[in-house]
């Protein structure tokens, strides 16, 4: 039986928990007393728990994030009262601010705040009561006073194992592969826990594009970089870009979070190297709005981010995902809406509208008294309402990013949007001082679907058609043959050959060809594949011009 189980519990299970393998990896000689288990929130605790005992372990490790709080929680109570002699060590970005205020570390016997790769492993020898190894020789890696909570320095990265051979066959098939070049962000935005860590830090790139081959030799095509700056060091992204562009095979797929506003052409000359779908971009732009980026510390010079996103949308395959978030502190229901019409104008795949969310340790607490800012003081923390925007106004945002999310990023309706925008920019209703509006023309589809199903989960597909049919043809009035015919395409571009019955008539009385002429060969994951279709690669923006 193991003596230590390093354990948490993924939002789903195609995500792997990166940060438990990086632990595992640095244990050195107690790996082979450690075993590693992969948990979701899905899991009921009482069996989360059973298979944590049967390993009869001594230490259980637990990683703690902003999606397992709760759950994590309930677990950790539970094992202290089955097994109260078990030490249980906490880490994690959730537990690693405000330890203070949580009942989690309360009931745990450690928690390890920061980077716990190596601190981790020192405190398992300690509490095993094992001689010094040369890893544990590295002085400092915790206080020797045993107190509860233990700030773990931040970890020299050559001095890491790192964890990529601990991606078993199962999971390069089946799960995401996260990996990382560089940690760190050199920017403060006050809403993000990445401004806590300056400065950044690279690993030693041989290293890293070795451990890269070794995935790829093993048949892994699909990479997802959690730096969270890819481009800031431009001879690394260079570098990275050179290695998989010479290895390319049909299928790969990489994902990067980019710096909107550079972009220089030693980078653009390799990206546009890449087949369409190869890579995906997210580029964080969270609002146009000048003030609110100086309250918030957020640097961005938004007339090189427009450029830069139209030279990827018109110059190469790239799939954008750009973010923008509803809440910071001055921002208006007008200038959220004038940026997210500004942003579909730049024509990216996706745009996710998050909720802004009061992490634990972020500086976004110093605006709460100014601009009212009110949080749910429940996982996810998200913003109640500001000065700005009220609760129901919020609520209506939070409706929109769901809907947006289902019918606009999912990649299903990638025609019916557009039909949508075309139809809506005849309306009054969505036009703002006589620009046609994508803001509000969607502003009123999610407050209509809303008002037709109460709820945001949960809609079928085929229930989808139906409700943007009888939307498209009895509010916005458009053609009832053309609308459908649509509705099929995108209905068909998914793989799917049944059909809508709310779509059959028109189907039959059109005589629609089959559209398998419409769809393109697979590139990427199933939601990127469906935005891409020959002469269209979701062309919003133009539809609005």
């Amino acid at each position: 039986m193991p003596d230590i189980v390093l354990a948490t519990l993924n939002a789903r299970y195609l995500h792997s928990a990166f940060g438990l393998r990086y632990l595992f990896a640095n244990l050195d000689e107690l790996q082979s007393r450690t075993v590693l288990l992969e948990f979701t929130i899905q899991q009921p605790t009482l069996d989360i728990l059973a298979a944590i005992l049967e390993q009869r372990p001594r230490i259980v490790g637990l990683g703690v994030y902003i999606w397992n709080i709760d759950e994590t929680t309930r677990l950790v109570a539970d094992l202290k009262r089955i097994r109260p002699e078990i030490v249980v060590v906490l880490g994690g970005p959730e537990v690693s601010y405000e330890t203070e205020q949580q009942e989690i570390a309360r009931l745990a016997d450690r928690v390890i705040c920061g980077e716990a790769d190596l601190a981790f492993a020192k405190f398992c020898r300690e509490q095993l009561e094992e001689p010094s190894t040369p890893a544990g020789d590295v002085p400092n890696l915790l206080t020797i006073d045993r107190s509860h909570v233990s700030n773990a320095p931040l970890p020299v990265l050559t001095d890491l194992v790192l964890p990529y051979e601990l991606y078993s066959d199962h999971d390069i098939a089946h799960r995401v592969l996260y990996v990382e070049a560089s940690r760190g962000c050199p920017f403060t935005c006050e809403f993000c826990l990445s401004a806590l860590e300056i400065p950044v830090r690279q690993f030693p790139l041989e290293s890293f594009l070795q451990s890269m081959q070794r995935l790829l030799d093993r048949g892994a095509l699909q990479f997802k970089f959690v730096d969270r700056t890819f481009n800031l060091n431009l001879r690394v992204g260079r570098a990275i870009l050179e290695f998989f562009l010479s290895r390319y095979r049909p299928g790969m797929f990489l994902h990067f979070e980019m710096i909107p506003d550079r972009l220089p052409d030693s980078l653009k000359d390799l990206i546009v190297q890449f087949p369409a779908g190869a890579l995906q971009f997210e580029v964080g732009i969270q609002t146009f709005n000048e003030e609110v980026c100086e309250h918030i510390s957020r640097r961005q010079d938004n007339a090189v981010v427009e450029q830069n996103l139209r030279w990827l949308k018109e110059s190469t395959g790239v799939h954008i995902h750009a973010d923008l978030i509803v809440g910071l502190p001055g921002e208006t229901l007008e200038s959220f809406a004038a940026g997210f019409d500004r942003l579909v104008g730049m024509g990216p795949h996706e745009i996710q509208v998050g909720i802004l969310k009061r992490l634990r340790g972020t500086p976004i607490v110093r605006h709460d008294a100014e601009w009212r800012m009110i949080y749910s003081p429940h996982p996810p923390y998200e913003i109640l309402s500001t000065r700005l925007l009220d609760f129901s106004a919020i609520q209506e945002l939070r409706r929109f990013a769901k809907y947006w999310d289902t019918i606009a990023n999912s990649g299903n309706f990638v025609e019916t949007l557009i039909c949508l925008w075309q139809a809506a920019a005849a309306s009054a209703d969505s036009v703002e001082n006589d620009i046609p509006s994508p803001f509000f023309a969607f502003r009123r589809l999610s407050s209509w679907l809303f008002e037709q199903e109460r709820k945001l989960h949960g809609i079928p597909l085929g229930r989808l058609v139906e409700l943007l049919l009888t939307y498209l043809t009895d509010v916005l009035k458009q053609p009832a043959t053309e609308v459908a015919a649509n509705l099929w395409r995108d209905y068909q571009r998914g793989g799917r050959s049944d059909k809508p019955h709310c779509l059959r008539p028109y189907i039959d009385a059109a005589e629609i060809q089959a559209t398998t002429s419409q769809r393109l060969p697979k590139v990427g994951p199933k939601r990127q594949s469906r935005h891409r279709t020959e002469g269209l690669d979701s062309d919003l923006g133009q539809a609005l011009a």
